[in-house]
């Protein structure tokens, strides 16, 4: 059975993920807080950012850059998707 989180981002109780995404606080909040679901949101847009400000991730301020890219996704101000949001593609 899944481990199930409240999650912050989408507002319900969903499945979790099955590990900690990042070593170090952040990783360890996201995997207490966000649902498997929200953190594959979370991996398009890391793409995007990724691609956008065009970061080494073998660089610890290209590192930096994504971890408060993360943490803006997940927690910064109006970051929780609105309760009736239908992800793109799964649409009726």
């Amino acid at each position: 059975m899944a481990r199930m989180v409240n999650c912050a981002k989408l507002g319900k109780e969903l499945p979790g993920l099955d590990w900690q995404p990042y070593p170090n606080e952040l990783g360890k909040k996201i995997y207490e807080t966000i649902s498997d679901q929200a953190f594959k949101m979370w991996l398009e847009q890391a793409k995007l950012v990724i691609n956008e400000y065009r970061l080494n991730l073998a660089d610890p301020a290209s590192q930096k850059m994504l971890y408060e890219q993360a943490e803006k996704f997940f927690f910064g101000e109006g970051a929780q998707l609105p309760p009736d949001y239908v992800p793109q593609g799964q649409q009726k």
